[in-house]
């Protein structure tokens, strides 16, 4: 009798083990993603950040098989939204957008920003907003090589527009003032559409500003040059920068990221996740339509272009 409740007891104690190991429901319960995801915007509905992430939106649900909850966090330019972003548990289920060089800049520029650039880590770069110099329609420049002739004939007297201080407008305004040999004044106002508005009023001679404003006011102005790496696919005819004679690029890029310690295996189903979305039909050309350029660098890619661009602008800060 003890014999054949042992046999038995055996058994059972096989088939337990043979279920536990290939039960399909803890499998999946331990799958990433198993529960939604919050997308955290760290700046007020309606910008850049949140058309984007609005549109990315439900091809993400679509693609991770999960809700996306997108939520608000501004302040500080983005700083508030990042802080929370570095003490979150990192577990894949907490997103924020970046831009750069904003993530750069502040920590370089105040110490007390919440964040340091290297807890953020990138899951991947989507789109970029190149910045453009401009001046007014009526004005007699015609060229960015005429502006910098005027700047060098009268150093300190050209105006020149950009939305706020440590931000890439003021980080491109510096570039090309080392790189031309001039000096100009750089008048920073809070946000992209109170500089622009400002510089259609008459309150600046120039203006940087970004690809998908300056798309609405092509009429308003002549546009000298982008920072875009290649022709802007809106503005075919426009110089880049590097084409007028100045190494430079200037962009606001944005992408995704997790803090540190995320799960390597959780950042590339991210990866994935995001970069598929630009192979869509439509949604490269949705972007070019809106005045942005799709990018697609991944983690890795990411990491590597966030180390260029710091490294570029520490030198703007000794």
């Amino acid at each position: 009798m003890k014999r054949k409740i042992s046999i038995f007891m055996s058994a059972v104690f096989i088939v337990l083990m043979l279920a536990s190991c290939s039960a399909p429901a803890k499998e999946q319960s331990n799958s990433y993603p198993d529960k939604s995801i919050t997308y955290s915007i760290p700046f007020e509905p309606g910008g850049q950040s949140d058309v984007e992430a609005r549109r990315q939106q439900p091809y993400l649900e679509k693609q991770l098989g999960q809700k996306i909850v997108i939520q608000y966090k501004p302040g500080g330019g983005g700083s508030v939204g990042w802080s929370e972003l570095v003490n979150k548990k990192p577990d894949g289920y907490f997103l924020a957008g970046i831009n750069i060089p904003h993530i750069i800049l502040q920590p370089l520029a105040n110490k007390d920003t919440g964040y340091k650039t290297e807890e953020i880590i990138p899951i991947a770069i989507f789109q970029a907003t190149p910045i453009a110099i401009a001046v007014s329609k009526d004005s007699d420049i015609q060229t960015l090589e005429q502006l910098v002739q005027k700047a060098k004939a009268s150093p300190g007297k050209i105006t020149v527009a950009g939305s706020g201080n440590h931000t890439g407008h003021h980080m491109a305004f510096l570039r090309l003032q080392e790189l031309a040999g001039i000096e100009m004044q750089y008048v920073p106002f809070d946000g992209a559409g109170p500089s622009v508005q400002a510089f259609l009023g008459g309150n600046t001679e120039a203006i940087l500003a970004n690809s998908s404003d300056l798309l609405t006011y092509t009429e308003d102005m002549k546009i000298l040059a982008i920072g875009s790496e290649e022709t802007f696919e809106p503005m075919p005819d426009i110089p880049t920068f590097k084409e007028a004679g100045y190494h430079m690029t200037a962009s606001i890029d944005r992408g995704i990221a997790v803090p540190s310690g995320t799960d390597p295996k959780v950042i590339k189903a991210l990866e994935r996740a995001f970069l598929d979305i630009l192979e869509e039909p439509g949604v490269k050309d949705q972007m070019y339509k809106e005045g942005f350029e799709p990018k697609m660098m991944g983690h890795k890619e990411s990491l590597k272009y966030i180390e260029m661009k710091t490294e570029e602008y520490k030198s703007m800060y000794q």
